[in-house]
């Protein structure tokens, strides 16, 4: 079966400075404690804020690094999950009720992409 990576887009301007609430994280945890029952999941994590983050950038046969936060950007990576889904469709069924669980206070993006085999 096929993987996919569910990249967590979020816009740090309108998250909530201290993070997910207790009733997300348990509705999340719900979800995920579903979603390795089945069988789909097969990794997820949060990430740190962007502005404890590090960008390496390589332009022109040089490499630039720049620590974070990166202002230019409205929309981060937050987080990911990888799944195993029998198809596209499936992969994204699973991503949408994993957008369900935040309140409507959160922006939140995923990008779902098959990850290349072999």
């Amino acid at each position: 079966m096929p993987r996919y990576l569910s990249l967590v887009q979020i816009d740090e301007s309108t998250a909530p400075a201290e993070g997910p609430s207790d009733e997300l994280m348990q509705r999340m945890g719900e979800l995920i404690e579903e979603m390795t029952k089945a069988g789909v999941l097969l990794d997820t994590a949060g990430l740190t804020p962007s502005a404890q983050g590090t960008r390496v950038h390589w332009s022109g046969g040089q490499a630039s690094v720049t620590d974070g936060p990166f202002t230019e950007s409205k929309e981060v990576v937050g987080g990911y999950a990888i799944v195993q889904c029998k198809d596209k469709a499936e992969a994204i069924e699973w991503t949408k009720r994993f957008l369900q669980v935040h309140e409507p206070h959160w922006t939140v993006t995923c990008e779902v992409r098959e990850i290349a085999e072999g």
